[in-house]
């Protein structure tokens, strides 16, 4: 059986000032496109199309120094991210300033390939940090990315062999902040390691106001908190039959003053991955309602008088049932009722006969 997979591999730092120059087009396309769309709308309150909108940028591919399949990539792009967001204009794409856009060049299929050991592209060579062994691989879509710290990479969609993993287990999982993520079976990942012993030379770059040391700092926590995720999510697709997490919404609470432990503790990155992970494995993953999971036994379905509540429970780590006398850790107990909920048992109202 085939999947899709998407490849990143890091680009040299060589050919660096070409793609800034292909990414500054890229958005010379996006801001005429912009203002195209929404004149339309303005003056004949009219939506163009991606069909519509082609016209309008075809043969502009060798003045802009673009593959002609770009100039479409854009096209639909645009227009995709104009209706997600409902908009009749979207943000300009900068390619100067403070606030300046990242750059990025959409690939379409057949636009790129693999040829003398590099990614050829648009009549030009990239050499690669080739990890995965791209020879091997039909490249579809795909695109050359910039991080924060001005480097590039080439992401790539490919299809590889798909990998079944023989796992049964069924795992609820609680999001929180003392500890990321707690499995039903009290498998933990901890929470506050991926930027706590960097905390300080943080602080010194910034006061220092070193731009360049801050984006370092920021982009080695960022790639320590991928590591951990991806490693603990992969742990569990290839174990599991069935995954359910809490549908919490962390946006909702960077608001309020846990901002920063909600943020690092990446509960969207981690659903994200265990999302995919789940469907490429064709593994059940679901979301589930995480209403009482922490109040309620797991053991009896109760809803005893020695539970903790509200905000003055949240220190409560450990607490004991005053119905059926089931000691329970907090954490693993919600994760257990999440596991009852993503098999159809209600959270209370159902005791265990």
């Amino acid at each position: 059986m085939k999947q899709t997979k998407t490849l990143k591999v890091r680009v040299r730092d060589k050919h660096a000032a070409l793609l800034q120059q292909m990414a500054r087009s890229v958005n010379c396309v996006w801001n005429y496109l912009n203002e195209l769309s929404a004149r339309s709308i303005r003056e004949r309150g009219r939506f163009l199309s991606a069909f519509d909108l082609h016209p309008y940028t075809k043969g502009a591919n060798k003045e802009l120094g673009l593959h002609s399949q770009t100039l479409q990539e854009i096209t639909r792009e645009y227009v995709t991210r104009r209706k997600q967001f409902k908009k009749s204009r979207l943000n300009w794409r900068k390619s100067g300033g403070v606030r300046r856009s990242l750059g990025w060049i959409p690939i379409n299929t057949g636009a790129a390939r693999w040829k003398n050991g590099q990614v050829y592209h648009n009549g030009h060579y990239f050499k690669v940090w080739d990890s995965y062994g791209l020879s091997q691989y039909s490249f579809r879509s795909g695109s050359f990315n910039e991080d924060a710290r001005g480097r590039w990479y080439f992401n790539v969609v490919v299809e590889v062999e798909a990998v079944v993993p023989a796992g049964q287990d069924k795992i609820g999982i609680d999001l929180g902040l003392k500890d990321t993520a707690t499995c039903s079976d009290g498998t933990k990942l901890e929470a506050g390691r991926f930027y706590r012993d960097l905390e300080p030379k943080l602080a010194i770059a910034q006061r220092a106001r070193n731009k360049k040391r801050v984006k370092a700092i920021h982009v080695k926590i960022a790639n320590r908190r991928k590591d951990a995720l991806h490693k603990f999510t992969r742990q569990l697709v290839n174990r599991a039959g069935a995954i359910y997490v809490g549908n919490v919404k962390s946006s909702s609470l960077t608001q309020t003053k846990m901002a920063k432990s909600v943020l690092d503790a990446g509960w969207g990155l981690l659903k994200t991955m265990l999302e995919y992970k789940c469907a490429g494995a064709g593994i059940v993953f679901k979301a589930v309602n995480e209403a009482y999971t922490t109040q309620t036994c797991s053991n009896c379905g109760a809803l005893p008088d020695s539970r903790p509540k509200g905000i003055a429970g949240l220190g409560i780590r450990e607490w004991t049932c005053s119905a059926c006398g089931v000691r329970h850790d907090r954490d693993i107990n919600a994760a257990k009722n999440m596991l009852a909920v993503g098999h159809g048992r209600p959270v209370v109202g159902i005791p265990v006969l």
